[in-house]
C-alpha cells in the first residue's frame, strides 16, 4: 500500500528535490516488498556487547580511571534506555517519551558508527568518541593497522652501506644484531651442546658475550639466509635473501650489484632484516629470494643485475684503445704475456696490440684466435666464461652502460646462472679497481667553455635588439617577438651546446703524438657513470633560457 501511495505522490512532485526523495524511499520500500523482509525485524530490541577486555578500564594514579570510548558510548545507552522505561512507567506526557526515545536512538547510532548520523558526539576534551566502526575502518583500523602489515619478530632494521668485498649472495649483518636475531637457536644450540642446563644460564652467557657464544653464532648463521628489504617496497627484488657475514659496527653492508634492484643508495637508506624460521621459509629464501636467483628484472626481463657508477666509468676506462701509445702494434702468444708485458710497462692499458686467445668454437673445441685488441680488453676477457656464444668479440669495444648490460645478458642467456653471477662479481671487481687506479676526476678546468660562445652569444643579442625594433615600429605584434625571442635564444644555447660538446669529446695529441686521455667529465657522460650532455652544456656552455613557476618561458636568458 505505501508503494502505491509513493507512486501516486511521484506523478504529482514538482520541484527538483521532492521526486529524488520519493524515487529514494520507493526504492527502499520496492526491496522489502521483493526480499520478504519484514520491516519490523530492521528494529534493534538487543544490543551486543563487547568483551570487556577490548574496552579496558584503566586505574590510573590518583584514583581516577582511563576508560575506552565505548566504554562512554554504551554507558550512554543504558542510561538513556533505563530513564525511557521509568518514564514509560510514569506515564510521562507523550512529548517527553518521543523525545526519550529520539536521544536513546542516536545513542545507538553513536555507537555503532559515531558522526554517520546527526552530530558528531565529543567526550570531555571535545574529541570524538571512537565507535565500533571507527575500530576497524581507515589507516589506523583493525584491518590496516593490525591485520595486512604488521610488526613482526626477528627483525631488525639499520643504516646500509657498501660492501664491495661481500659475493653476490653476501650481506654484512652487525654482530650485535645476529646475536639478538638468532637469541633462540643460540640459546639451544648451548644446551645442546652441554655448556648451558637452564635457559636463565644460556641468557646469561650470551648477555656476557663470551667466546663460546660467538662460535656458536656462527655455526647457526651459516647456511641460514636472511631477508633483507628497503621500503618501499614496489616490486618484488625489493625484498630479497642474502647469506650473513658476521662483521664489526652497527651497519648492514649491501652488495654494490643489488643496489638497483632495491632503489638503494649510501646517504642514510635504512634497511630491515628478517629471519626466515621455519625450515620451508629457509628452503624458500634460498631456492627463490636469493638474490643470485634474481638476476633479471620481473618488469621486462633485461638483468637488473648491472654495474653502474664508479664500476662502469672503470669497464669505460680499461676497454680504451688509443692512438700512439707505447708498445702499439706488438704481438702476443697468450693473455699471460700481455699481463707481463702490462707489468713490466712495455704496454699500455689502451696500446692498440695483436694477441693470441683461446675461444671456443662451435664444435665445442677449443681453439686459438689472434685478435687486434688493448691489454684491458684482454684482461677483461679473460673473465669471460669459455663459450662459443660468448665470444672475444663481445668485450673487444669500448663498453658502456648498455654495452656491459648487453654482455651481462648475452652471458646470462647462454652460460647459465651461476657462470654470470661469478662473472657479475668479477666485473665490479675489476670495474672498482680501474676506475680507482685510473684516478679520473674533475675540476673546474675540465668544463672547457667553448671559443666560439660570445661570437654566438652577440649575434643572437642582435637579432633581439632588431626584434626589440620591429615591435616598436609595430611590425610585429608582443606574442609574435616572444616567439621570435625566444625561438631565437634556445638555438643559440644549441649552438653553444654543440660547440662546447665538439671541443669535450675531440682526442687531442701530446708532442710524442700519442692520443692523451680524453676528458674526465666527458668520460663520465660518454660512458653512463654519472652526468648527462645536458649538465655538461648548463656548466660549460650557457643555462639559456628559465621557465618561471607558471610554466612560460622568461624571455631574458642565463648566459653566463
Amino acid at each position: 500500500a505505501e508503494a502505491e501511495q509513493l507512486r501516486a505522490d511521484l506523478k504529482e512532485a514538482t520541484g527538483e528535490l521532492k521526486p529524488k526523495k520519493i524515487i529514494k524511499r520507493l526504492k527502499l520500500v520496492e526491496n522489502f516488498l521483493e526480499s520478504g523482509n519484514r520491516p519490523e525485524w530492521m528494529v534493534l530490541t538487543v544490543i551486543p556487547v563487547i568483551p570487556p577486555e577490548l574496552r579496558p578500564l584503566v586505574p590510573l594514579d590518583g584514583g581516577r580511571f582511563a576508560t575506552s570510548d565505548l566504554n562512554d558510548l554504551y554507558r550512554r545507552v543504558i542510561n538513556r534506555n533505563n530513564r525511557l522505561k521509568r518514564l514509560i512507567e510514569l506515564r510521562a506526557p507523550d512529548i517527553i517519551v518521543r523525545n526519550e526515545k529520539r536521544m536513546l536512538q542516536e545513542s545507538v547510532d553513536a555507537l555503532f558508527d559515531n558522526g554517520r548520523r546527526g552530530r558528531v558526539i565529543t567526550g570531555a576534551n571535545k574529541r570524538p568518541l571512537k565507535s565500533l566502526s571507527d575500530m576497524l575502518k581507515g589507516k589506523q583500523g583493525r584491518f590496516r593497522q593490525n591485520l595486512l602489515g604488521k610488526r613482526v619478530d626477528f627483525s631488525g632494521r639499520s643504516v646500509i652501506v657498501t660492501g664491495p668485498e661481500l659475493k653476490l649472495h653476501q650481506c654484512g649483518l652487525p654482530k650485535k644484531m645476529a646475536l639478538e636475531l638468532f637469541k633462540p637457536f643460540i640459546y639451544s644450540r648451548l644446551e645442546a651442546k652441554g655448556l648451558s642446563s637452564t635457559v636463565k644460564q644460556a641468557k646469561k652467557l650470551v648477555e656476557k658475550e663470551r667466546p663460546e657464544v660467538w662460535d656458536i653464532l656462527d655455526e647457526v648463521i651459516r647456511e641460514h639466509p636472511v631477508m633483507l628489504n628497503r621500503a618501499p617496497t614496489l616490486h618484488r627484488l625489493g625484498i630479497q635473501a642474502f647469506e650473513p657475514v658476521l662483521i664489526e659496527g652497527k651497519a648492514i653492508q649491501l652488495h654494490p650489484l643489488v643496489c638497483s634492484a632495491f632503489n638503494a643508495d649510501f646517504d642514510g637508506d635504512q634497511m630491515a632484516v628478517h629471519v626466515p624460521l621455519s625450515l620451508e621459509a629457509q628452503l624458500e629464501a634460498r631456492v627463490l629470494m636469493m638474490s643470485t636467483n634474481n638476476v633479471l628484472s620481473p618488469a621486462n626481463g633485461a638483468p637488473i643485475i648491472v654495474p653502474s657508477q664508479d664500476m662502469i666509468l672503470g669497464l669505460y676506462y680499461i676497454s680504451m684503445a688509443r692512438e700512439g701509445m707505447p708498445g702499439e702494434g706488438m704481438v702476443f702468444g697468450s693473455p699471460e704475456e700481455v699481463e707481463h708485458a702490462l707489468e713490466a710497462g712495455v704496454v699500455h692499458l689502451h696500446s692498440k696490440i695483436q694477441a693470441r686467445l683461446k675461444q671456443i668454437d662451435e664444435e665445442g673445441n677449443e681453439v686459438w684466435q689472434r685478435f687486434e685488441t688493448t691489454p684491458g680488453r684482454v684482461r677483461l676477457g679473460a673473465l669471460l666464461p669459455l663459450n662459443a656464444k660468448a665470444p672475444f668479440e663481445l668485450v673487444n669495444r669500448l663498453l658502456r652502460k648498455k654495452e656491459v648490460q648487453q654482455v651481462i645478458d648475452t652471458v646470462y642467456r647462454y652460460c647459465g646462472q651461476k657462470e654470470s653471477v661469478i662473472f657479475c662479481d668479477q666485473i665490479m671487481t675489476m670495474g672498482f679497481r680501474e676506475a680507482f687506479k685510473a684516478g679520473i676526476s674533475f675540476g673546474k678546468d675540465d668544463m672547457l667553455i667553448p671559443d666560439s660562445k660570445w661570437t654566438i652569444v652577440n649575434g643572437v643579442r642582435e637579432q633581439v635588439k632588431e626584434f626589440e625594433q620591429q615591435y616598436m615600429d609595430g611590425l610585429i605584434t608582443q606574442g609574435e617577438k616572444y616567439n621570435k625571442v625566444v625561438d631565437a635564444w634556445s638555438k643559440c644555447s644549441d649552438e653553444v651546446a654543440a660547440a662546447m660538446m665538439e671541443d669535450i669529446s675531440a682526442m687531442r695529441k701530446d708532442d710524442a703524438g700519442a692520443e692523451m686521455e680524453p676528458n674526465s667529465v666527458y668520460m663520465m657522460s660518454h660512458s653512463g657513470a654519472r652526468g648527462s650532455p645536458a649538465q655538461m652544456k648548463q656548466l660549460g656552455g650557457m643555462r639559456g633560457l628559465m621557465a618561471k613557476p607558471s610554466g612560460e618561458i622568461i624571455e631574458t636568458p642565463i648566459i653566463s
